[in-house]
């Protein structure tokens, strides 16, 4: 790392080290949903942090927050209206998940979340927000925001600019009944037994008990409480909860005033967004999940994604060619435009530099019809140098699973045992320049000087590159377009090249 390192996470943790001894770095998300790769870029951003925090020897804590005790809002595409319509209002791990299986609805999204965790290599401790609530740690937290009620309520008055209702309570009790927290009301508390008694809207009456999960704060107490009850000193957050009179403007005045602690270091990110398709949704199904990313791409790619980006600008994320040129610069130990702080805090696996451009390998496996052993052939055929040859099979596979799941309409192809009866109707001159190729390609050509020769061809039958372009994607693919054509032609091998553009020009 370098000393006088201008990446944001280190300008982050010199900010946090300055004020803090040991550095507690937090994130949480609720598991309502798919969690995607769009949630990802709070917990990276996190460990950002948290790295640079341990790499300038700063005792530091890395802390996920699952906010498994959240009710389920409402009955969202992707569930049941049978089903679901009446647990609406109760705690995510109260309620069976969408799955045939036994998980709750919290555990069946936080699962695979947790194992793509893993994946990213997140040196991270998970903690259940039921949990924590059901083995007593908001306890005192929640008395003292009841006790303190009217203080809350004129800090989220004079923040927000609403009135808050009379009856409002920064505390929602359980009702033992219907097991719904949204429509209780509280009547009273006793700080010494820690029990909230309140009237529910189903009808029932009750006494809730603080110390074994009865009771939950409303969200914009509950986050300032977890502050305190923690010790954290970093949180990031996305930028809905930044705006003014926004949850972190109430929550770290709630922080000072209530439970007398000081606000962790804010780190205020943007949304990632799908290219084309807005910004990424669960309840919307809108997403694409950090498990489907990492079955085509190194967990270390995602990384640096969030690592080479500022988190207060946005990231517009295509999985389609824009992923390959990611791949391919984190790959190049040679490009001046790689962050290279972003790329220390990215590499978490055994990545490798394979030394072939990952858009180069998307059109050698495909020619190799889909084996690597061919592939790896090919390769050595094209004069490259394999650096790491076990990074480079991990790659291919990359590669494939890419080709399977992202890649647009143009970048497919399979080169045809045959050729195309529609290569009949190519006109006297393409041919003629389709003869012209043949006859001059030769083996020792690079994929740049084949570029040339095209243009020479077209010259010498006097067409239009467009004619001469899709003559080849034709004869060769069966396409009318496809990867770029020096270089497609430089892997496909000047033997078969060479024996088909015979065959069409005749």
């Amino acid at each position: 790392m370098s000393e006088k390192s201008t990446h944001w996470a280190d300008q982050i943790a010199d900010q946090a080290a300055a004020k803090h001894k040991k550095n507690i770095v937090c994130t949480g998300i609720t598991p309502s949903g798919q969690i995607h790769i769009g949630n990802m870029r709070e917990v990276l951003t996190g460990d950002a942090v948290y790295r640079a925090l341990l790499d300038k020897n700063q005792a530091a804590e890395f802390l996920y927050i699952a906010d498994s005790f959240d009710s389920l809002r409402k009955v969202y595409p992707f569930l049941d209206e049978k089903i679901y319509s009446d647990m609406v209002g109760k705690p995510i791990s109260d309620i069976p998940g969408p799955g045939n299986d036994e998980k709750t609805y919290s555990e069946y999204f936080l699962e695979p979340f947790l194992k793509a965790v893993k994946e990213l290599g997140l040196n991270v401790k998970v903690l259940r927000a039921d949990q924590m609530y059901k083995e007593g740690l908001y306890a005192d937290a929640i008395i003292t925001a009841l006790e303190k009620r009217d203080e809350i309520a004129k800090i989220l008055t004079d923040q927000t600019g609403k009135e808050i209702k009379e009856d409002w309570s920064p505390a929602n009790p359980i009702c033992s009944a219907c097991g719904r927290m949204t429509g209780t009301c509280v009547t009273g508390f006793s700080a010494k037994d820690k029990t909230v008694d309140y009237t529910c809207e189903c009808g029932h009456k009750g006494t809730a008990d603080t110390k074994t999960g009865g009771v939950k704060l409303t969200w914009r107490v509950d986050w300032p409480a977890r502050w305190s009850i923690l010790g954290v000193t970093v949180e990031p957050f996305g930028k809905d909860h930044a705006s003014r009179g926004g949850s972190y403007d109430t929550g770290r005045l709630i922080s000072r005033q209530i439970y007398n602690y000081d606000p962790p270091v804010p780190i205020t990110y943007e949304w990632i967004s799908l290219k084309g398709r807005g910004d990424m949704s669960s309840s919307k199904g809108n997403v694409i999940s950090i498990s489907d990313m990492l079955e085509v791409v190194p967990p270390d790619v995602l990384r640096y994604m969030i690592f080479r980006t500022k988190p207060k600008k946005a990231i517009s994320f295509d999985p389609g060619l824009p992923l390959l040129s990611l791949v391919d610069e984190l790959d190049d130990s040679e490009n001046k435009n790689k962050d290279k702080r972003a790329f220390e805090l990215s590499l978490v696996s055994d990545f490798g530099e394979v030394g072939v451009p990952f858009k180069h390998l998307v059109n050698i496996i495909q020619v190799a019809f889909q084996n690597e052993d061919d592939a790896i052939k090919i390769i050595e055929r094209g004069g490259y140098k394999i650096k790491d040859e076990n990074a480079l099979k991990r790659r291919l596979n990359y590669a494939k699973k890419w080709l399977k799941n992202y890649a647009p309409p143009e970048m497919l192809f399979s080169p045809l045992e045959e050729l195309p009866t529609e290569a009949s109707q190519i006109s006297d001159s393409v041919k003629a320049a389709l003869k012209f190729l043949a006859d001059n390609l030769t083996d020792a050509m690079t994929g740049e000087e084949i570029h040339t020769l095209f243009y020479k061809a077209r010259d010498s039958a006097g067409i239009e590159p467009k004619e001469l372009f899709h003559a080849v994607y034709l004869t060769l693919i069966g396409k009318d377009r496809g990867p770029r054509a020096g270089w497609f032609i430089e892997t496909l091998g000047m033997d078969f090249v060479k024996k088909r553009f015979f065959e069409a020009s005749k």
